[in-house]
């Protein structure tokens, strides 16, 4: 591979915004596609009442997952084995 088609990656600093970042627009793209479709079911304006939706649940969710997700990774840590290396 030429360097000039490689992709440039982002320092290994930048995951723990990253990872919460994709986390959230993931989770909250399909909930609220799943949500609006079972209020309105098919309907004309769903894909623009889908997108309004999804914007203000994603802008709870990614500052939420940025709170949380110290605590998550402690309780789970407090569950599981450490992984052998």
């Amino acid at each position: 591979m030429t360097a000039r088609n490689r992709r440039r990656k982002l320092p290994a600093r930048y995951a723990a915004i990253l990872s919460p970042l994709v986390l959230s627009l993931l989770m909250t793209f399909i909930v609220s596609f799943i949500s609006t479709l079972r209020s309105l079911g098919f309907h004309p304006s769903l894909p623009s009442i889908w997108m309004t939706a999804w914007g203000l649940s994603w802008m709870v969710a990614f500052p939420t997952l940025l709170l949380v997700l110290p605590m998550v990774r402690r309780i789970v840590g407090a569950l599981c084995e450490p992984a052998s290396r």
